[in-house]
């Protein structure tokens, strides 16, 4: 029972961080302190082409699993790669070429590229209307249509994290900031899991779904709050405490 009233006093005190912290702090670490944002600015200003720029977003967050790296190197190494190496034929064909020579992603290589092509033929038929449609209003479609086109369930990590970076990709093209919507879950990575077990044997998703509608604060931008808490590189936490101005109540979800 004592554990139990605990564990019940943590959840508490989680939702009262999230409800001060609120979503404009969530937008403030995506944007002012993700390493992976600024990759995504470097690659929309140097590639010149928004279309190309949100399917190759899309494309790197589908293998983005697994990786022999920091995430944040292999957004930039992506970022980088691709401003001076536009692809001359298909998304496929240039990470076939990318991957095996990559160093933050260089593990299953095979099984990723099996999975671009998968996802191929619905990338190359979207327009540049049709990514825009998905962003301001039907990110929730474009998770379905990814997990169909993938064969893969909706909540899968992959994909769900597409829609995450997707979103971060549609900020920077459009110019405008658009919430995630509340019904896609958190992506149930390592950090994730092994953090919601300190109060839950709720499953991730299901239990972070349950505190975003309780605090109002979509699920995805739940998981932009909660990683720079959790994670361990250096420049992340300088920036936190330089750009949030609530970065004391961030680390305290740490401590919980």
């Amino acid at each position: 029972m004592r554990v139990e009233r605990e564990m019940e006093r943590k959840i508490e005190r989680i939702k009262e961080i999230l409800r001060d912290l609120g979503l404009e702090c969530a937008r403030t670490i995506e944007e002012r302190v993700d390493l992976q944002f600024d990759a995504l600015k470097y690659l929309h200003q140097n590639l010149n082409d928004t279309e190309l720029f949100l399917k190759l977003v899309i494309a790197n967050s589908l293998v983005s699993y697994q990786l022999s790296g920091r995430g944040e190197d292999w957004w930039w190494e992506f970022a980088k790669h691709f401003s001076e190496k536009k692809p001359e034929e298909s998304i496929v064909k240039a990470y076939s070429e990318f991957l095996p020579a990559s160093r933050a992603n260089k593990r299953l290589t095979e099984g990723k590229i099996k999975r671009l092509k998968k996802a191929e033929g619905f990338l190359e038929r979207l327009t540049l209307g049709e990514l825009e449609d998905y962003y301001f209003g039907r990110m929730t479609s474009l998770r379905e249509e990814l997990a169909r086109a993938l064969n893969s369930r909706k909540d899968a990590k992959t994909v769900v994290f597409a829609v995450k970076m997707f979103g971060y990709g549609g900020r920077i093209a459009f110019g405008r900031f658009v919430p995630y919507p509340m019904e896609i879950e958190i992506p149930d990575d390592v950090r994730i899991n092994a953090y919601t077990k300190r109060f839950t044997k709720e499953p991730p998703p299901q239990f972070w779904s349950r505190i975003a509608k309780e605090v109002n604060i979509p699920p995805l931008h739940i998981d932009s709050i909660l990683w720079p808490a959790l994670g361990e590189i250096p420049e992340v936490k300088i920036r936190l405490r330089k750009y949030c101005r609530d970065w004391t109540k961030v680390v305290e979800l740490t401590n919980l």
